[in-house]
């Protein structure tokens, strides 16, 4: 379980079941594609070369190299829709320069169009041998299966003798038309099946290669990508700790100090009182200051153990699953809980994903008008992976501009080089999966 490369959606695998329709629709669609990526790279390089001296030549060619980075992300996009492949999308398509001067520069120097440039052209004698050998496969695999289904409305034949046959022929006097024959058809067409699956698999395992090499990031850009997101997470730890210094130093000053400056003069103030001569003590204002100042001391010690409360929740000392549990059982919304975590993540894992679902659960209750919700933790190959969902109007969106809720959730778990996803259609139901490390 580990979190999704740029571009490619946080998705699993379809049923089995349907993996080798979807394999098949893969090799079909990829075929009448290969036949339009081989002509337009054909076109491509011949009208660049042809025209490269003259006016229109570099422009043209420089559209033409944007265009086959169009056309490859189609071809990803289908491996990514049909196959559920893993292949990230390449950096966008940004010239540095403003101006038409600088975007025919940036196109003439974009790798990423030459590199789908090379992928059409490879493309066609790859998806050419997978469709021919998929249909005939398929074919006559199937074809096989159910040779004793069809046989009968194939016409009548004669062989040599007079004698009338209605089955498959081999020459002018083999005819399959006995009942052993007829089994052995069927057996071979069986025997078959796995071998057109695993066949048309493999075939369709070459082509996902061949699109991670030419159409994904290269490791250069995964790298720089890579530095790019550290750095922004680095920001957002460094402004996420500003912030809840600032809290901190906000609820403290406003809160549990005014408190305490009010405590200290209350028993400054009586302390005065006993010090006088016994005849004049006024008990009853000494009773009251005393009151005064114990009932400040409570109001501190709660305001305390809320700030406390929100830099580590205390609950969280025995574990996130008998956390969840605490915070679910206080939620407006009846919730089940699931949670299986053969290990124990980091203390800075168990605060930010106790804060994720403590977020998400009061926005379900809020907005969602749902009648339940469901909270799901499990951990598997040093990942954490929670799934807070509900059943009501969806709609849910992350909103990059926000400071908070879910645009808030999203920065926070960046800073441990985690990911939120949202599937929220409308009219429901809602799920926000978010993927964390083991350990920060």
């Amino acid at each position: 379980m580990t979190s999704p490369p740029p571009g490619v959606p946080a998705r699993e695998p379809g049923p089995p079941r349907w993996r080798v329709h979807r394999e098949f629709a893969h090799t079909l669609v990829g075929l009448l594609l290969g036949i339009l990526s081989f002509v337009y790279a054909v076109v491509a390089i011949s009208v660049g070369a042809g025209l490269a001296a003259t006016v229109v030549g570099l422009p043209l060619l420089a559209a033409l190299i944007v265009g086959a980075r169009r056309l490859g992300e189609v071809n990803r996009r289908l491996a990514v829709g049909l196959l559920h492949a893993r292949v990230p999308a390449p950096r966008p398509f940004r010239p540095r320069r403003p101006g038409a001067s600088g975007w025919i520069r940036a196109g003439l120097g974009d790798t990423v169009g030459w590199r789908a440039l090379a992928y059409l052209l490879l493309k066609f004698p790859l998806s050419l041998v997978s469709g021919i050998v998929s249909i005939t496969l398929w074919g006559y695999a199937l074809g096989a299966v159910t040779y004793a289904v069809w046989r009968p409305s194939l016409p009548l034949q004669h062989d040599g003798d007079g004698q009338g046959h209605r089955g498959a022929s081999f020459g002018t006097d083999y005819f399959l038309d006995t009942a052993p024959l007829i089994v052995g058809v069927t057996v071979t067409g069986l025997l078959m099946l796995p071998v057109a699956r695993w066949t048309v698999r493999g075939l369709v395992q070459l082509d996902v290669l061949l699109s991670r090499g030419l159409l994904g990031p290269t490791r250069r850009s995964l790298t720089a990508q890579r530095v790019r997101d550290l750095e922004r997470t680095r920001a957002a730890a460094v402004d996420d700790s500003a912030a809840a210094l600032r809290r901190i130093e906000r609820d403290l000053h406003d809160g549990a100090q005014v408190r305490l400056v009010a405590m200290a003069m209350n028993l400054g103030i009586a302390r005065e009182h006993l010090a006088a001569d016994g005849d004049a003590v006024d008990l009853e204002t000494t009773r009251t200051l005393v009151d005064a100042a114990h009932r400040d001391v409570k109001e501190v010690l709660v305001e305390l153990r809320n700030i406390a409360r929100g830099i580590h929740p205390p609950i969280l000392d025995r574990g996130l699953g008998a956390a969840l549990v605490s915070l679910t059982a206080s939620s407006a919304l009846p919730v089940r809980v699931n949670v299986d975590l053969p290990d124990r993540p980091s203390a800075a894992i168990e605060t930010i994903a106790y804060c994720c679902v403590a977020e998400l659960l009061a926005n379900a209750a809020q907005h969602s008008h749902a009648g339940e919700a469901h909270v799901s933790i499990v951990g598997r190959a040093r990942r954490v992976r929670v799934v807070v969902g509900d059943d009501g109007a969806g709609g849910a969106r992350v909103d990059p501009g926000g400071d908070g809720g879910l645009a808030g959730l999203v920065e926070r778990v960046r800073t441990v080089d985690g990911w939120l996803a949202v599937t929220s259609p409308s009219g429901g139901p809602t799920a926000v999966t978010v993927d964390l490390p083991l350990h920060a």
